[in-house]
């Protein structure tokens, strides 16, 4: 797996997924809150598989 997220998206996916969980576990959003769990994934491990598919990577040039 060749990372393809550069540090803005890591910090916005998961930024995303900590507040959905977050919500979910406060009872404000319901359980589809724990959707979160995959930006909050593909962000700890700077992978993310869409993006792999479609040839896309938000990476500067050169990293990794």
């Amino acid at each position: 797996m060749k990372a393809n997220l550069g540090s803005l998206d890591r910090a916005l996916r998961i930024g995303a997924g900590i507040a959905l969980i977050g919500l979910s576990v406060a009872g404000v959003i319901g359980p589809w809150g724990y959707v979160g769990i995959v930006p909050l994934l593909t962000g700890l491990v700077s992978f993310c598989p869409l993006y792999s598919m479609f040839g896309l990577s938000s990476c500067p040039h050169g990293a990794r």
